[in-house]
């Protein structure tokens, strides 16, 4: 036995949670390295958003599974708000989130909970602590975010094995004190499906927590579809999304900028985004082999939905 393992001081109470998609041997992966850990999870549920109902929760296999069905969707936040309203009511002390895609080393949690106890104290509250979330497709390492100069940007790792602040890990591998959560509101269930990240950790910072992400423990996470193309003479990593994920990803990043930022930043955002709109129609003129036209009208039915605060499940 590693010698990390036995500086855990707290039988803490841990749920887990797992948003589900259409693909039950992506859940039963991820279900599979959440009780490989070495520390022990009480329970999983699991929010299916599928259409059929997904064959996870066989009780010989996954004795610790709970599973709740929403065949008509309510998305990654419509999830989110029932798991934490659901790991709260049951007195656990952290519930750690995940995407079906996502997949953690047997030593994460470990090393996440020797992180927390470690620096958590009365004078530096943790509210979320992550791991750090490779994309084993690209090898690249998918960044959290922080909230500068008026606008979410990612935040670049620095080289160190220390964890390192942001205001947003991504939600998959976040593992959430329950304390911290019930100092805010649930989740935006009006975000439906991307950027819920962004809002839940920053608001999480505008209480006064630290949101942290430990270089050490590690998941390995499905990011988009990178796909390698050139452009003009480079060659370049860029992502393929449906359009369904390009006007979610536009809408919801364009007014949660908007509505964060102060001042004359949220008169630059209008800029930014119809900037950020304009390089994203050229990478899918010239890079993206399929459904150019409707993608393109994603992306500026987004933007405007976004400008206008337009939200909810509306593509």
């Amino acid at each position: 036995m590693e010698p990390e393992k036995l500086v855990i001081q707290c039988q803490y109470q841990i749920a887990a949670y797992i948003t589900a998609y259409e693909d039950s041997e992506a859940v039963k992966q991820c279900i599979h390295a959440i009780n490989r850990q070495d520390f022990p999870i009480q329970k999983i549920l699991i929010v299916d958003n599928s259409q059929q109902k997904l064959v996870i929760d066989e009780k010989s296999i996954f004795e610790n599974v709970i599973v709740k069905f929403y065949p008509e969707n309510i998305g990654i936040s419509g999830g989110l708000a029932i798991a934490f309203a659901w790991a709260i009511q049951g007195g656990y002390d952290f519930l750690w989130i995940f995407d079906q895609d996502s997949v953690v080393e047997d030593d994460c949690l470990t090393k996440l909970l020797l992180a927390y106890e470690s620096l958590n104290s009365s004078e530096y509250l943790i509210g979320i602590i992550g791991p750090t979330a490779i994309d084993p497709r690209s090898h690249q390492i998918i960044e959290g975010a922080v909230f500068e100069d008026g606008c979410f940007k990612g935040r670049k790792p620095p080289e160190t094995e220390q964890p390192y602040e942001c205001d947003s890990p991504i939600t998959s591998g976040s593992l959430t004190s329950l304390t911290a959560a019930q100092t805010v509101s649930l989740p935006r269930t009006d975000l439906f499906i991307d950027g819920i990240d962004l809002d839940y950790g920053l608001r999480l910072r505008q209480q006064g927590f630290h949101n942290l992400i430990v270089p050490k423990a590690r998941m390995y996470h499905n990011f988009g579809k990178p796909i390698q193309v050139e452009v003009f003479g480079r060659e370049r990593l860029i992502h393929n999304y449906s359009p369904l994920r390009y006007y979610y990803i536009f809408r919801n990043h364009t007014y949660l900028d908007i509505h964060y930022s102060q001042g004359w930043y949220r008169f630059i955002n209008y800029w930014r985004r119809v900037n950020y709109l304009s390089r994203t129609i050229a990478l899918i003129l010239l890079c993206i082999p399929e459904d150019k036209a409707l993608k393109i009208w994603a992306c500026l039915l987004g933007l405007i939905h976004g400008f206008t605060g337009k939200l909810g499940k509306t593509w």
